[in-house]
């Protein structure tokens, strides 16, 4: 784990290794060159809810701060703190403002990070921020950071297909050292909610019992698993 601003932890599974690509290579390609320097200035991500956007922006984090000053900030979960959270952010190099959708219209947010993406450019630095929207379809209080935004990079990132998604937890899964069958894969998608971030907390979860029990992730396993977390809950 990276300790961070706030207090705020990234997970160690937020890395670029572990980001399927797909139809988001752009995006991913863009994000490695902001996280080695080649890049600056503003990048918005946008799409719905485990399109990626933020295993992208911790991912970018984690990188970039093998090489310099980075940061990475979930508004959603800080927004409640007041817009005094900015303070000393404009000395990060590399700044990640997930969920800014959260502040947007809020004129004492989106002044004061006017004034910290000004202060970042300035310096040549470079700020990432997510959202589900476009920027242009943004509610702004303050047309200048609306303006800032649209003109900044604008990456869409598309929601994993089945078949992605099946080789996203094979890669996941690859990369803990575990070894995911396609019919296991299967056998999940089908009984699961198919968003990538439900799917992801699962072979958590699975990962650890595997790895408990010194046992494969076979269908018969997983069973096995959730009938004991199932149990659990139940006590």
């Amino acid at each position: 784990m990276r300790q961070i601003p706030l207090g705020v932890r990234l997970p160690d599974r937020a890395v670029f290794a572990s980001f399927l690509a797909a139809r988001n290579s752009e995006a991913l390609e863009h994000a490695r060159r902001l996280a080695s320097g080649e890049l600056a200035g503003i990048t918005w991500l946008c799409g719905p809810g485990g399109a990626g956007k933020t295993h992208l922006l911790q991912a970018t984090c984690a990188a970039a701060s093998e090489r310099m000053r980075a940061g990475y900030v979930p508004l959603a979960q800080v927004s409640g703190l007041g817009v005094g959270v900015l303070e000393g952010l404009p000395q990060l190099q590399c700044l990640c403002l997930d969920d800014i959708d959260q502040v947007a219209g809020r004129a004492d947010w989106e002044r004061g990070i006017f004034g910290l993406l000004r202060e970042m450019e300035d310096a040549g630095g470079r700020l990432i921020a997510a959202a589900q929207a476009p920027p242009a379809l943004a509610n702004w209080a303050l047309a200048d950071l609306g303006s800032r935004c649209t003109a900044g990079a604008v990456f869409q990132l598309r929601v994993l297909d089945e078949n992605e998604q099946q080789a996203a937890l094979q890669l996941r899964a690859r990369l803990r050292g575990l070894q995911l069958p396609a019919a296991t894969c299967h056998w999940l998608q089908r009984r699961f909610p198919r968003d990538m971030r439900s799917l992801y907390e699962l072979l958590d979860t699975l990962d650890e019992a595997a790895l408990a029990a010194q046992r494969r992730l076979t269908i018969p396993f997983i069973r096995e698993v959730l009938r004991s977390a199932a149990g659990t809950r139940g006590e």
